[in-house]
């Protein structure tokens, strides 16, 4: 059935790839998130097993709306391994850092994602898309806040 939501096909299109990124940068740092969440240790356990806890819980919650876009935009989200290893830019980890190193991962992490939604907004000003704009600025606001609150974190 035909998308008539006032977003050209090209557009909607565009959007929903930018989006794709986005998810997959998303669900990966969600992963990274709950992997430290499972393996912090030293002083700060207490505090970074909750704060950790905390964002990806909320990480679950942004990809479900993410994902919910892209499909109210007309395309396929994707849902693999695979395909958000090829979309994402978060790299994911190869060791087993310290939990300094860990809040400095995830500080980067939550500021590729920032990045991330905000390359998308040309696109989507371009289409008048409020709904995904309104995303966009909300996934950059949690995340800037995460940023800061690691951050703070950090000698």
């Amino acid at each position: 059935m035909q998308i008539n939501i006032g977003i050209a096909e090209e557009e909607r299109k565009e959007i929903a790839e930018g989006l794709s990124r986005l998810l997959a940068d998303s669900y990966t740092l969600y992963l990274k998130t709950h992997n430290y969440h499972w393996n912090v240790t030293g002083p700060m356990f207490q505090t970074l097993h909750l704060m950790f806890e905390t964002q990806y819980n909320e990480l679950a919650l942004a990809v479900d709306l993410i994902a919910e876009r892209i499909r109210a935009l007309g395309f396929p989200a994707p849902g693999s391994y695979r395909e958000f290893g090829k979309l994402t830019s978060i790299a994911e980890d190869e060791d087993a850092p310290n939990a300094d190193e860990m809040i400095r991962r995830l500080v980067a992490g939550q500021e590729t994602v920032v990045r991330t939604a905000r390359s998308i907004f040309p696109v989507v000003d371009k289409a008048n898309d409020e709904p995904t704009a309104d995303l966009l600025t909300q996934r950059m606001q949690t995340h800037e806040k995460n940023a800061w609150m690691l951050r703070s974190l950090l000698a």
